[in-house]
């Protein structure tokens, strides 16, 4: 079999068989295959796309590149969830809890973040003492006594697709969606789970900046999913301005045991509940989603979620004390309000300038060998369609620098007005489950 015969087949639109799709994952990690020609091929992907059938070989091709996490240990249905990123993004350290609380096991593992704030697992390290190394043995104990454990991803998770992605960034063939649907798809299918909720992002602070761009990557995932034995769906969810009103580390963890105590932002907790429900159900402890989310809202309001949330700290070595004490988490030296200069109703914020305003704190990583200051970011007090006086403060910057004026430009800049009411922003425009 040679590369140049595969990748002149799939340049002429041809579909490739489940042998040659193995040949150029195992040949490409192994090194026998060159960039310059696995270039050529990611390239013909680019235009030509693939059918389902290729996408989902292609995706067990990478998931079987490296170590695969077998959960079989572990009772009952895994559920895992994964979100495309954006901007103030805390679903997982409330929904891990919270569906645990209901009886589905969530034994995940993140990464950690490179851009505006740190990922699942660096906002996890703002616990003291939490640590997310595990033996396999250990985790999966943690999930069988209490259902829910989250760790960082191994090292030899799915090498083919660390290079591949690699590839892809300096080739310009980063936004293919079988590209990046098989990406996301082979970590998931990779560390075990039964079933898969998706949470695919929309807007200015997402990958996927267009609705329809959207709902093709989330079909594209669904459909792999579903074609390699896990359950899948997904929903779209508005990512045009920022998740709940913190965007920055041990501010977010503070912001995730509001939630679980009943007082968080009311669009987190909606998504949570929506995202929560759809794990339920595929867990096989609900038959509906209206009987998921009344067992959510009851996890919530008995305390049981919550209750949980301790556990799992207590039980990868953190201090359970900060859920009842958020003082205890790292503090920013300085606080600076941010006053409105005008007077009218919100109507746009732009979810990536802010996070980059955040980022520009300390709170996320520019390079991977950015070191994150897990004490600062930016909370919001307003989001879009409030009203807004001259003088209000529409934020506060947590810093530990007095010097914060470069990010108070982006946060201006990322805010406008309207003299009219403005409709707030749907949070949930579609959910996928083919």
């Amino acid at each position: 079999m040679r590369m140049v015969d595969l990748i002149e087949k799939k340049r002429d639109g041809l579909e490739l068989s489940t042998e040659e799709i193995q040949h150029i994952v195992t040949g490409y990690t192994d090194g026998e295959i060159a960039d310059y020609q696995m270039s050529a091929f990611l390239m013909a992907v680019y235009f030509q796309n693939m059918s389902d059938r290729e996408r989902a070989d292609l995706t067990l091709a990478m998931a079987g590149s490296g170590d695969q996490i077998d959960l079989s240990a572990i009772e009952g249905v895994k559920v895992d969830k994964h979100s495309t990123g954006g901007v103030g993004d805390t679903t997982t350290l409330v929904l891990g809890p919270l569906v645990a609380a209901c009886g589905v096991p969530v034994a995940k593992m993140s990464g950690r973040g490179l851009g505006h704030t740190g990922g699942t697992i660096d906002k996890l390290e703002a616990i003291e003492g939490f640590h997310v190394e595990l033996s396999t043995e250990d985790f999966i104990k943690q999930v069988n006594d209490i259902k829910v454990a989250v760790i960082g991803q191994s090292g030899n998770l799915t090498p083919a697709d660390k290079k591949l992605y690699a590839l892809r960034d300096v080739t310009a063939t980063v936004n293919s969606i079988p590209l990046i649907a098989s990406s996301i798809m082979s970590k998931k299918i990779a560390a075990g789970a039964n079933a898969i909720v998706l949470d695919v992002k929309t807007g200015e602070g997402a990958f996927m900046k267009t609705e329809e761009d959207a709902k093709e990557l989330a079909h594209a995932m669904v459909g792999i999913g579903n074609a390699t034995g896990r359950k899948t769906m997904a929903i779209i969810s508005d990512m045009s301005q920022p998740l709940g009103f913190a965007i920055g580390n041990a501010l977010e963890v503070k912001e995730a045991i509001e939630t679980l105590q009943g007082k968080g932002p009311e669009d987190l907790t909606e998504l949570c509940l929506v995202l929560g429900s759809q794990m339920v159900v595929v867990g096989g402890k609900a038959a509906t989603l209206e009987e998921a989310r009344a067992m959510l809202v009851q996890a919530i309001e008995s305390g049981e979620a919550l209750r949980i949330f301790k556990q799992f700290i207590e039980s990868q070595g953190g201090n359970p004390a900060v859920v009842d004490d958020v003082n205890l988490l790292p503090q920013a030296a300085f606080k600076t309000e941010v006053p409105s200069k005008l007077e009218g109703y919100i109507s746009n914020m732009v979810a990536d300038d802010i996070g980059t305003a955040a980022m520009v704190l300390g709170a996320g990583r520019a390079t991977k060998e950015s070191e994150i200051d897990l004490a600062v970011g930016i909370v919001l007090h307003k989001k879009v369609g409030d009203f807004v006086g001259e003088g209000e403060s529409i934020a506060t910057v947590y810093s530990n620098t007095e010097d914060v004026a470069e990010c108070l430009d982006m946060l201006y800049n990322s805010v406008e007005y309207s003299s009219e009411p403005v409709e707030k922003i749907p949070l949930i425009s579609a959910v996928i489950t083919d």
